[in-house]
């Protein structure tokens, strides 16, 4: 296993960036947050990596925490996710928040991930829930995990990034628990960033 690469970025795809790594430059499949993150061209970064083999293909999958990785690597356990649902699922939510809605068992928010039927996500669900304290995330309090996964979905409609939704989200005071309060407070924070 490649536990992490460090490497300057040299580009950046749909679903991956490329990493120099001195003489090699790798191609590492990475969650949205990552490729809206403030990266410049020839910034150093580093992620933490599994390497995905198959047959006939070797594919990494670069993550920016170990807790992170480590909710990758428990849905890659679950049934019918393979590499690119759990990709699609990571890039959908902040580790805090799925890490939530799984405690929570709640099928609904997972499945608003793209690709994930509903039944796929209740076997995340059914999979992970006695798991969680291997990952190593406590879950987001949340009044209820779908608030705030709509919240992020709502923030994502109007044009704003994963990044930037999920971290006006995190700021937001936790007593306020209804969603169009909890969106006016968060297009707030955005207005003064």
């Amino acid at each position: 296993m490649i536990h992490a690469i460090r490497g300057r970025l040299r580009g950046r795809g749909r679903q991956y960036v490329v990493v120099d790594i001195g003489p090699l430059d790798l191609v590492v499949h990475v969650p949205a947050s990552l490729l809206e993150a403030e990266w410049d061209i020839g910034d150093a970064i580093e992620l933490f990596t599994y390497l995905h083999i198959r047959e006939n293909e070797w594919t990494l999958y670069g993550f920016e925490s170990l807790e992170q990785r480590r909710l990758f690597e428990l849905l890659l356990e679950v049934n019918g996710i393979g590499p690119r649902l759990a990709l699609s699922i990571l890039s959908s939510f902040s580790p805090e928040v799925l890490v939530s809605a799984i405690a929570q068992g709640n099928a609904d928010v997972i499945a608003r991930a793209p690709g994930v039927g509903h039944k796929a996500a209740q076997r995340v669900v059914l999979h992970l829930q006695d798991k969680l304290e291997l990952v190593g995330v406590a879950g987001a309090e949340l009044a209820g995990g779908e608030t705030d996964a709509e919240l992020v979905e709502a923030l994502r409609s109007l044009g704003y990034n994963v990044v930037e939704a999920q971290r006006v989200v995190q700021m937001l005071p936790k007593d306020v628990t209804d969603l169009e309060e909890r969106l006016r407070l968060a297009l707030m924070q955005l207005g003064r960033a």
